[in-house]
């Protein structure tokens, strides 16, 4: 069972991947996803999407659902 994570701008150069395949956590929830030691440098900021709706850390994560990861928006 595995959740697909894509990196978006600069969080590509951080983490050094687009596109990773990550077993499903125990328990399936998106903080301990990103326990990961190749999510280690994402910032405590970063903004957490599943399955392109924006989410909290303590989101439930089923088989096949997409994280994505972004860097925070501003702008004025």
């Amino acid at each position: 069972m595995t959740i697909r994570v894509r990196v978006f701008a600069r969080y590509r150069g951080l983490l050094n991947f687009e596109v990773l395949e990550l077993p499903l956590p125990t328990p399936p929830c998106l903080a301990k996803l990103l326990e990961d030691p190749r999510l280690a440098a994402l910032p405590e900021d970063a903004l957490l999407a599943v399955n392109q709706a924006f989410a909290s850390r303590e989101a439930t994560l089923s088989e096949g659902d997409e994280v994505a990861l972004m860097p925070p928006v501003s702008g004025g």
